[in-house]
């Protein structure tokens, strides 16, 4: 069984960190974002993976691949787009990768969606319904947000795609996990197409799209405050479902749901939690405060400064007494002075190295 991964955007939501990394390779729970994808797609049984990236795709990416596809026993191919082709066209640039003789569905996934992925239950859910495309949905609170997906009273097939309505025609929308039979090919052009408001419309229309409900947690972890929630939700489905992945909860000196690498090494006389991950090789130094954060690998944090509610990237220094705050994102290496205060006003605060 083989999936295509969307990873062609370019990251600005996530600057500065995707200065320095493509946005895929970003740290989520101390790995890769695209990780997390790619090694739930195994355990469903995929064996074949398609990165569709753009034409400005570093180095870094393969590299990645190279190193993963020892480690998971699966083949990752890249499929490059030369110029922008939407969330559709990359599917019809990568046809001769998705199609073999097997004529088996192939999933797609928005590589910034972190969730439980019941991709198992997903293709058995497409194989009941027998038709050619299958949508996972998620339900939200606020539905005039986004694009909403209206379904048949008392099943599942969709019916019509509303963007963001004024009146309320239902409270799921998509979420960016697609398993769709090689039919579905046919109706794309290679050219630039979105597959949310041109192919799915169209397939609906023809009574052959269903939407499975996604059970568990969903974000889409794409822009900063985002990520932050994201990252609460992940700490807290690993509290009930892979304990041992996160810190054991004192209330001396941890509280809630904390992830720390082995090689992280935490002083005295700190606060960590709730809802912190700590990268490897970082260094907490003695009575510092971590709260609603990602301190990612490499990291100094100085003695008695505080983070919460921010992402500090790979091998950056937070001096003695600081303060980072309210979804503040710092880049590579960046350098916070002693004493030095840095939150948001009005929207995320971005720093990086110069």
């Amino acid at each position: 069984m083989k999936a295509l991964i969307l990873v062609g955007g370019f990251g600005t939501r996530l600057r500065p960190l995707t200065f320095s990394m493509p946005k895929p390779l970003v740290d989520f729970g101390n790995k890769p974002m695209i990780l997390h994808q790619i090694e739930a797609l195994k355990a469903a049984g995929v064996t074949e993976v398609v990165l569709a990236i753009n034409h400005q795709q570093p180095e870094v990416m393969l590299n990645f691949v190279e190193e993963y596809e020892k480690k998971l026993d699966m083949k990752i191919t890249f499929s490059q787009e030369t110029e922008p082709l939407g969330t559709a066209g990359p599917l019809a640039l990568a046809r001769d990768k998705l199609i073999d003789e097997s004529g088996k569905p192939f999933f797609v996934l928005n590589s910034d969606v972190i969730c439980e992925y019941p991709l198992l239950e997903m293709i058995e859910f497409h194989k009941n319904h027998g038709a050619e495309a299958s949508i996972m949905v998620t339900k939200v609170d606020d539905p005039s947000k986004y694009g909403v997906v209206v379904m048949e009273k008392e099943e599942t097939r969709v019916e019509s795609f509303v963007e963001k309505p004024k009146h309320f025609v239902g409270d799921k929308i998509n979420a960016g996990i697609y398993l769709l039979n090689p039919s579905v090919l046919d109706k794309i052009e290679l050219r630039r197409t979105s597959i949310e408001k041109e192919i799915f419309p169209k397939i609906a229309s023809e009574k052959k799209l269903y939407a499975m409900v996604l059970p568990g947690f969903w974000m889409d972890i794409g822009q900063p405050k985002d990520y932050l929630t994201g990252q609460r939700m992940y700490l807290n489905y690993l509290r009930k479902n892979a304990p041992g992945e996160l810190l054991a909860s004192s209330g001396d000196d941890v509280i809630g749901n904390v992830m720390a690498d082995e090689t992280a090494v935490i002083g005295e006389r700190c606060l960590i939690g709730p809802d912190v991950v700590i990268g490897a090789g970082c260094v907490i130094e003695s009575g510092v405060r971590l709260f609603g954060c990602t301190v990612m690998r490499g990291v100094r944090i100085k003695e008695h400064a505080c983070v919460s509610d921010s992402i500090v990237g790979w091998d950056s220094t937070v001096g003695s007494w600081a303060r980072v705050a309210d979804v503040t994102v710092l880049g590579k290496d960046v350098q916070v002075a002693d004493a030095e205060v840095i939150q948001m006003s009005a929207k995320p605060e971005i720093i990086q190295k110069v």
